[in-house]
């Protein structure tokens, strides 16, 4: 089970309220800041996600937690007719149509504004599922998986990119300076939300990974269930199916 971890600690408001308020205060700036703080490994990332979706030749691909759209954009290369990228901050989502606009991707790609623990989606709808950077944000964990797998195609793929704490004790302890001291205080520093960055970095310290989100997978009901750990292992991809 994920701990549950809060952007604003002194507030009774629900996770999903206050990690929408955060993400649309820092819609404007989470696409620089982000690459500062991942020193651009984010991208290379992102690009193996793109690779593993292709593979599937899917006709249509739901990209939750989509934020600012970056890995949608990404995902055009795949070939798919229809792209939908969805979030809870129309901020973010504000920002990725601009992008999408100006690249002229709008035909292809459609950024809606959703909840997803109840995704506005027909069962058995999509060939391929993404979520980057997202599902640590959930807040019921399993009550996100179980709709994921609910709108997934039979066969279809489910792709998730999150961070994760290296296993090697030399690699955790240089994650743990950069996530415990560097982002917050690059959050501090550049940050409208001087909490924000410090609740990504907390999250990220205590989310299941490797093996533990595996077992939540098949709990849930995926098949197939892998991990990839990326970069040593501050980062892992996980796929699953549909039986």
């Amino acid at each position: 089970m994920a701990e549950k971890v809060n952007p604003y600690k002194d507030s009774d408001q629900s996770k999903k309220i206050q990690v929408t308020k955060m993400f649309d205060t820092i819609s404007k700036e989470y696409d620089g800041l982000n690459r500062v703080i991942s020193f651009g490994i984010d991208v290379k990332w992102r690009k193996k996600v793109v690779k593993i979706v292709t593979e599937k030749r899917p006709e249509n691909i739901l990209d939750i937690a989509t934020g600012t759209g970056d890995l949608a954009i990404n995902l055009t290369t795949t070939k798919a007719k229809e792209i939908i990228g969805l979030d809870i901050s129309d901020g973010m989502l504000e920002v990725g149509r601009q992008k999408i606009r100006t690249k002229k991707l709008d035909g292809i790609i459609s950024m809606v504004i959703g909840d997803s623990e109840d995704l506005p989606f027909k069962d058995n709808t999509f060939d391929a599922i993404t979520v980057a950077f997202g599902v640590r944000n959930f807040e019921n964990l399993e009550k996100g998986l179980a709709e994921i797998l609910r709108v997934l195609k039979p066969n279809g793929v489910f792709v998730i990119l999150e961070t994760s704490v290296p296993t090697n004790p030399i690699y955790k302890a240089g994650y743990k300076i950069h996530t415990k001291l560097i982002l917050p205080i690059i959050g501090k520093l550049f940050s409208k939300d001087k909490i924000a960055y410090s609740y990504l970095s907390e999250s990220a310290s205590v989310f299941p990974y490797g093996e533990a989100l595996n077992n939540i997978l098949r709990k849930i009901g995926f098949i197939n269930v892998e991990d990839k750990p990326q970069t040593m292992g501050v980062a892992t991809i996980y796929t699953a199916s549909k039986a």
